[in-house]
């Protein structure tokens, strides 16, 4: 299998060639995000508000990361489950999201407007948090300061390991991945 090297910000046409399956080295530019901050995005938006960091081509890490301990640029940064997120993706992907990290299944509607607008989703490795954060070589608030963990920050990443899931087509490695093993039975 061969890796795919990416750098974020992510264009649309970047993420409508990834295909799910893909081991990619993620490098340059993600933000960090969960359910309070982005029900914070939506709420914004919806009052017309321009965003507190640019959304197009944007990469969306979600993760609560842990405080960093001293000489160290973040704490434990694991995905958290993506599901969570699902109300507030299909509005983020339309202003122009084109990557979301996380661990878990996503909804259809998630789904669907990824194949509309051309993102892709990408799980990382639960239960490798500390190991993840050796990839992060910055991370610089953004906002939402007052939500802790849940604030959105942006990092820096270099070669950080991830997977596309699900990709601009709607394939779903979850779905291709099981079918493929009980094949092999």
């Amino acid at each position: 299998m061969s890796v795919k090297n990416v750098t974020a910000p992510i264009t649309r046409d970047v993420a409508r060639s990834l295909r799910a399956g893909d081991a990619v080295l993620l490098s340059g530019y993600i933000y960090t995000a969960r359910d309070a901050a982005h029900a914070r995005l939506i709420e914004l938006d919806a009052k017309g508000g321009a965003m507190p960091f640019e959304i197009k081509d944007s990469v969306i890490y979600y993760v609560g990361p842990t405080p960093a301990k001293p000489g160290h640029v973040i704490g434990s940064a694991g995905p958290t489950t993506s599901y969570r997120m699902d109300a507030y993706a299909p509005r983020l992907i339309e202003l122009g999201m084109t990557g979301m990290i996380g661990k878990g299944k996503r909804s259809q509607e998630v789904v669907d407007s990824m194949k509309k607008y051309g993102a892709v989703y990408f799980g990382a490795i639960g239960g490798a948090a500390a190991l993840i954060a050796k990839r992060i070589t910055a991370c610089e608030p953004v906002c939402y300061e007052d939500l802790g963990a849940e604030a959105i920050n942006r990092l820096t990443v270099k070669d950080f390991p991830v997977t596309v899931v699900i990709d601009s087509l709607g394939n779903n490695l979850y779905e291709t991945g099981v079918k493929e093993y009980l094949a092999g039975l």
